[in-house]
């Protein structure tokens, strides 16, 4: 069983009279993506901070890895890797140059080659920072983050920027870097991300964890009903078993089905024996994006 790198408990932060973070506990495993996701003002950057040792906490217990953050140790530093949502780094540098100056603030650092191959940037290597596009400077914002051999690595919106090409690109680097036994805690609005990447996902609404489980579990998703979506002939009536559940709007239907399987084989059933065609028919559940707003919707309208 995997270890928890990172322990959180009770946490606590206050900026005046404002709770930024009202305690939250939670835990990351070795070798897991732990997604945290929250509106703007939920607490999720302050708490990130906090683990990054940038930001003191009011209360509560912090560790990574068996240190404080808070205490700015070294041995914790040599350890983690960050992509803040932007940089500061020299764009008169080469982007090899930027990564070797990196790569000489940690003790054991990987090769400049390696770093350069894991995000497609061997190619510019020679190229100042200042003549890359978006994407290719946040590429060379996750070269700077791995340059030192993380074990844990702090995500914040790593794709930005990315065309979809460069995005599943990331992720899948991301992925070889779970299976190197690297801990990536990732902060992103992106659902289609945080389902491809995430084994875990906390959502944080008013300083406060809502909701937490697997993206395919969150809020008891994997019980959603199925919406089954389709068009038929005007002159067409359905048949009982499927009507009584269905909603109507010309020739639209809409219904839901806790038993998707049975509810497709029936209706394909009778369109065959019919012999109707069921123009655009489509079954949906709930996505991690329809999920994540309604949780983070009834939060901030609750009570604090």
């Amino acid at each position: 069983m995997a270890r928890d790198v990172v322990e959180v408990e009770d946490l606590r932060k206050s900026y005046g009279s404002l709770q930024a973070v009202r305690g939250i506990s939670f835990t990351v495993a070795e070798a897991e993506v732990f997604a945290m996701l929250g509106p703007n003002g939920a607490g999720k950057t302050t708490t990130v901070e906090i683990l990054e040792g940038f930001r003191r906490r009011d209360g509560g217990r912090v560790s990574v890895f068996g240190f404080d953050p808070a205490t700015g140790d070294r041995r914790l530093k040599e350890q983690m890797g960050i992509v803040l949502q932007t940089t500061g780094v020299d764009p008169y540098l080469t982007v090899a140059e930027t990564v070797d100056m990196f790569r000489g603030y940690y003790p054991k650092p990987r090769t400049r080659a390696e770093v350069l191959d894991l995000v497609g940037l061997a190619d510019k290597r020679d190229s100042r920072v200042t003549k890359l596009s978006g994407g290719q400077r946040r590429r060379l914002d996750v070269a700077i983050a791995l340059a030192g051999d993380p074990q844990v690595l702090f995500l914040d919106e790593p794709t930005t920027g990315f065309d979809p090409g460069a995005r599943r690109a990331a992720w899948e680097v991301i992925m070889g870097l779970k299976n190197l036994g690297k801990t990536i805690f990732l902060t992103s609005h992106s659902m289609d991300e945080v389902q491809f990447l995430a084994d875990r996902v906390v959502v944080i609404a008013t300083g406060k964890i809502v909701a937490q489980g697997t993206p395919d579990t969150l809020a008891g998703r994997q019980h959603a009903s199925t919406v089954v979506r389709f068009r038929m002939p005007a002159s067409v009536t359905l048949p009982e078993a499927i009507r009584g559940s269905a909603r109507l709007e010309g020739n639209g239907v809409e219904l839901e089905t806790n038993d998707p399987t049975r509810t497709l084989y029936e209706l394909t059933s009778w369109a065959v024996q019919t012999g109707i065609s069921l123009e655009g028919l489509q079954a949906t559940r709930p996505s991690l994006e329809d999920v994540y707003l309604e949780i983070t919707k009834e939060a901030e309208g609750a009570p604090v």
